[in-house]
């Protein structure tokens, strides 16, 4: 039997999609996290929220340092003016008569004492900025997740495209066999036709598989923020840590999980706001100096010309709020906000424990899922190639051997969806438990 022009023109189009490219460079799991962490745009903003944070936490923000101001003033005045004496009656009058004042004053004040609520401030703010980078390490482990779930999927997707080309090779070897044999007179057309069905069902999972890598290598790209065109190659192969222990994981969680950690920090600043609403019961003290200076020039009807003053003053001032309703109120309600961290403390603490556990039997699971798809590979790889070695000697029917075709294409796609699907169960695990910027990938 002859190929028709569209089954000649689909071929063509299989030949090329299924032509050696020259070799790509392969992205290497380590380079992946380090172009992410410089180029993420959310890892970008929250660096930035960092900078933030460390200015607001440094000696100029603390209240420490004293204030000074500066003030200056010019006055100039041009007048009319008629002026009568007592005695001998007589009076003298002044047209636009020119007056000048000009006066300049520099001050300091400085805190001495304020019940140290800067101290508390000064503290909560270095907290604040502790708290900002807790803050942007939960940002970076999610990137980090979502970066390895992205090239994890392109490695799987990769192996799966590999795989539907293979099996599309099979299939067209079987429909030149069955063309061959039906030429001789050996088997009837409807294995002919069968076998180019098959072959057009391979083509379009090829095809659309083929659709899918790509699109997630763009996905790849943009979670690593560079340009979504960059054609790269990924490293498909999988190691796993050689022994995770659960009650080391829930040891390593309490320590190291971010959530934990932020839960810690936001105590302790609560703590600084009630040590701040605390001070305002104390008295405050606090000093000024200032230098001041002053000159005039008066118009002729003045008693002096001229007058110029200049010189230093200081002052010390204690005040004492003894009573405020308004503070009260704020130290009770501080108090309250404490207790309300601690029992959100309690709660995260329990919901770290579940997590870390059902993540930790979700990842032996995926590793027993691993091991039995790997022994299911080989059985069916056993069975393809006897079903081969039959089908050529015409023991068995085409539909038998497809059978086993398609029993072992399924088969490697499923131990390489285990495979990935195991490793990011390690991944997760290494995330919640507080290590997942310690390891290497």
């Amino acid at each position: 039997m002859k190929l028709t022009n569209n089954s000649i023109a689909f071929f063509i189009l299989l030949s090329l999609c299924t032509l050696i490219v020259p070799a790509q460079e392969i992205l290497s799991k380590e380079e992946a996290v380090k172009i992410t962490l410089e180029n993420n745009y959310g890892v970008q903003i929250a660096k930035n929220d960092i900078k933030i944070a460390d200015n607001n936490d440094g000696l100029l923000n603390s209240g420490y340092l004293p204030t000074v101001s500066a003030s200056s003033n010019a006055t100039y005045v041009r007048d009319h003016s008629n002026t009568a004496f007592f005695g001998d009656g007589t009076s003298t009058e002044l047209i636009n008569a020119e007056s000048r004042r000009y006066n300049a004053a520099s001050t300091i004040n400085y805190t001495l004492f304020d019940g140290l609520g800067r101290l508390y401030n000064y503290k909560r703010l270095k907290e604040s900025y502790q708290l900002s980078e807790l803050q942007a390490r939960q940002t970076i482990e999610a990137t980090i997740f979502q970066l390895m779930t992205g090239y994890f999927d392109v490695a799987r997707l990769k192996q799966t495209a590999q795989t539907a080309q293979q099996s599309l090779q099979i299939s067209k070897n079987r429909l030149i066999r069955a063309e061959y044999v039906y030429e001789y007179g050996q088997n009837t057309q409807l294995d002919v036709l069968n076998a180019e069905v098959d072959v057009n069902n391979d083509s379009i999972v090829f095809l659309n598989t083929e659709q899918l890598y790509m699109n997630a290598k763009r996905d790849l790209n943009f979670v690593m923020g560079r340009e979504v065109q960059t054609d790269f190659d990924v490293d498909t192969t999988v190691t796993f840590i050689p022994t995770l222990r659960l009650d080391l994981l829930l040891e390593e969680a309490k320590k190291n999980n971010v959530s934990l950690l932020q839960a810690d920090t936001n105590i302790n600043i609560r703590e600084y706001d009630l040590k701040v609403d605390r001070s305002d019961f104390l008295p405050t003290l606090g000093v000024s100096g200032s230098y001041n200076w002053a000159e005039s020039q008066n118009n002729s009807s003045s008693f002096l010309s001229s007058q110029e003053a200049y010189g230093f003053s200081g002052s010390a001032t204690l005040s004492w709020n003894i009573f405020d309703g308004s503070n009260i109120n704020r130290v009770k309600n501080s108090k309250i906000a404490i207790e309300n961290e601690e029992i959100l403390k309690k709660q995260i603490e329990q919901r770290v424990v579940l997590d870390v556990s059902n993540a930790f039997e979700t990842y032996e699971n995926q590793l027993f899922v691993l091991q039995t798809q790997e022994k299911n590979l080989l059985t069916n790889n056993r069975n393809f190639q006897r079903s081969e070695e039959q089908f050529k000697l015409g023991q068995i029917t085409s539909i038998e051997f497809r059978q086993a075709q398609v029993n072992l294409i399924n088969a490697k796609v499923n131990r390489d969806t285990a495979k990935f699907d195991a490793k990011l169960a390690e991944i997760n695990l290494l995330q919640l438990s507080g290590n997942l910027l310690d390891v290497k990938f």
